[in-house]
């Protein structure tokens, strides 16, 4: 008998490379949107990489209860993937966190009362490291909410705490995928996806500087591995895994990367903190940059490898896919 998964932000980047490695191992696919009106664009991107015939779509809105329990009828699994990542600081960070904590408590209690076995959350590593010093950080370590880490980190960190205090006490099991920095071609057209925009910008000679950041990066075609494999793996529920590299990449070294496979407008001139801080008063975007300069922050996934059997696809192959897809 084919298992049935439910998988939250479908229309996503990351959705629907997640929703593409299902439907690749067989699964049958309900994918949630907020309108149908969108399920079509979404069925002809997978269609150019993964067979759908065992795709369909459901409505429901994260902030909404009507929808969940028809759409989560017959399922064995749920990917909650749908929480945008931004760069940019809203104006109120409850704007961020609200729905992201209470669409992953709906998602969550939803699932529970159909008798889901496990839920996969993809949750970020800055949901980790967010507020803590330079070291390197293991699938323990939490962010400091108390601390002034921005709307999205806290968002992300908050989310993940309420996942964890939901399935404290219950038979529902919980595994989150903790990613880095997520890089990779997108299925379909580009969408918003805030690194799809930053590679393009670059590429596309819009950054006149590279700040001085570094993080752990991963491939978005990895984390729609790590998230099928933790579906079935015998070990990974009640645990937390993170794709990233173990050691910080600078965006110097991703300029220097697309220099080389010739991308002429990536600058190689590096941002002094002063600038960056500076147009921080008037743009969000560096704003929610600030918190992360100069910061080295290496990673501990020997669980990963060990028990979800990550296979990393190199960075390089990565950044030079993606570019091209974006530049095609």
């Amino acid at each position: 008998m084919t298992e049935r998964v439910l998988i939250t932000g479908i229309n996503g980047y990351v959705g629907r490379h997640v929703a593409a490695e299902l439907l690749r191992h067989g699964y049958e696919v309900v994918g949630t949107v907020r309108s149908l009106a969108h399920s079509d664009s979404v069925r002809s991107a997978l269609a150019t990489v993964a067979p759908t015939e065992s795709l369909s779509f459901a409505a429901a809105d994260l902030l909404k209860d009507d929808g969940w329990a028809d759409a989560l009828s017959g399922c064995t699994y749920v990917l909650h993937v749908a929480s945008p990542f931004v760069l940019a600081e809203p104006k109120d960070e409850n704007d961020l966190i609200a729905p992201a904590v209470e669409g992953t408590r709906r998602v969550l209690t939803a699932a529970a009362a159909a008798g889901v076995r496990r839920v996969i959350l993809t949750s970020s590593t800055i949901a980790m490291t967010a507020g803590k010093p330079s070291g390197t950080y293991g699938p323990d370590a939490w962010s400091d909410v108390n601390a002034k880490i921005g709307a999205y980190a806290k968002s992300k960190t908050l989310a993940e705490r309420a996942a964890w205090d939901l399935v404290a006490n219950g038979d529902m099991e919980l595994v989150t995928i903790n990613p880095g920095f997520i890089l990779g071609p997108p299925i379909g057209a580009p969408g918003d996806g805030q690194s799809v925009s930053m590679i393009s910008d670059i590429i596309g000679g819009k950054f006149p500087m590279i700040p001085d950041v570094a993080m752990g990066m991963v491939d978005v075609r990895d984390v729609a591995r790590l998230h099928v494999a933790a579906l079935t793996a015998s070990d990974a529920a009640g645990q937390r895994f993170i794709a990233a590299t173990a050691e910080p990449v600078a965006m110097a070294d991703l300029a220097s990367v697309l220099r080389d496979a010739g991308y002429s407008k990536v600058p190689s001139r590096r941002a002094p903190h002063l600038a960056i801080k500076l147009m921080s008063l008037f743009d969000r975007d560096a704003k929610g940059t600030v918190p992360q300069l100069g910061k080295r922050v290496g990673y501990d996934t020997r669980a990963t490898y060990d028990v979800l059997g990550w296979q990393p696809t190199p960075l390089e192959t990565t950044l030079v896919e993606m570019a091209a897809s974006l530049s095609s």
